[in-house]
């Protein structure tokens, strides 16, 4: 397969996932903030949504001051924020373009339709009207594309690249979401807390396990109240979570293998050394020395995936 062709559909495949989890991360907080809670509980919120994304500095240098309706409009349908929604959308539909004849009819049509139907939808304002609508039909087209996608391609290296930017971006979103989300609640994980700081744990860990559709899963795994120590189990090291760090890597390196060539090698080791830490991984180790650390560093060892995986088939010899 020529590397631009792969190129192209590994961040096709990137920046529809990224789209799906800008608009869960969106929806979780435009939810929270329905909740009784002080201005400046909210404000942590959404100042914590920008530095999920980087993108703190590129915001208040257009908005200033962080207001949930600006950071909503800046995330959504700002073109120049190359994260927002639209700018996403946007990207994966070129880049469909660009392979439309080693995409099947369906792909290609789902992308398209997709921008189509965002560029109307916010025209005619439905998002202001009613944004927890517009983040679940954004969750529903990616969906959507991924189901397409894998129903109907040649399970050939087209899909194996397409599968690897969704992926390497699930990791890297996912712990994000953890890091900046467990660092907002000043409650200690294990200490004695106020009725009132108990209920507002609750309402924030259930909001950040629906942010990644978790809460029903949580459930059924532990059947118990809800955690800070399970939730970060259950998105970290469960391999049968789907949108958790040990999952997305068990997919990489499967897909990585599919598609192996004479220079990938070191690329494969690696990334098969993060899944076996994620394997082998205890919890409570890991809070022991440090979440933020450990977090951290597996998102540098993600980027580093992901620069390696680009010099190994992505950029032109």
């Amino acid at each position: 397969m020529l590397s631009r062709t792969a190129d192209h559909l590994f961040w096709m495949a990137r920046y529809t996932e990224r789209a799906e989890n800008t608009a869960r991360m969106l929806d979780v907080n435009y939810q929270t903030s329905l909740l009784p809670q002080s201005a400046a509980v909210s404000k942590v919120g959404w100042q914590g949504m920008l530095s999920i994304s980087e993108l703190m500095p590129a915001y208040q240098a257009k908005h200033g001051d962080v207001a949930p309706q600006r950071v909503m409009q800046f995330m959504v349908k700002d073109e120049t924020n190359p994260s927002s929604i639209l700018s996403c959308l946007r990207a994966a539909r070129e880049n469909a373009r660009a392979v439309r004849g080693t995409l099947t009819t369906e792909v290609w049509e789902t992308q398209n339709q997709t921008w189509l139907e965002v560029n109307r939808m916010l025209r005619a304002g439905e998002f202001e009207r009613d944004p927890g609508q517009f983040f679940e039909w954004v969750k529903f087209r990616s969906h959507l594309s991924r189901g397409v996608t894998v129903g109907t391609m040649l399970m050939d290296e087209a899909l194996h690249f397409m599968r690897l930017g969704t992926f390497l971006e699930r990791a890297d979103n996912t712990a994000r979401l953890v890091d900046v989300k467990f660092h907002a609640v000043q409650s200690d994980f294990f200490g004695a807390a106020s009725a009132k700081d108990q209920e507002y744990d609750f309402y924030h860990w259930s909001a950040i396990l629906r942010s990644v559709s978790g809460f029903e899963i949580y459930r059924k795994v532990y059947r118990d109240v809800i955690k800070p120590e399970r939730v970060a189990d259950l998105l970290i090291l469960r391999p049968d979570m789907p949108r958790s760090l040990h999952s997305s890597l068990n997919e990489v390196v499967a897909n990585l293998a599919m598609v192996s060539n004479e220079q990938s090698a070191e690329t494969q080791r690696r990334a098969g050394r993060l899944r076996a830490e994620l394997q082998y991984g205890d919890i409570e180790e890991i809070l022991a020395n440090g979440l933020h650390a450990f977090l951290t560093q597996f998102l540098d060892r993600v980027n580093d995936l992901g620069a390696r995986i680009s010099r190994d088939f992505l950029i032109p010899a």
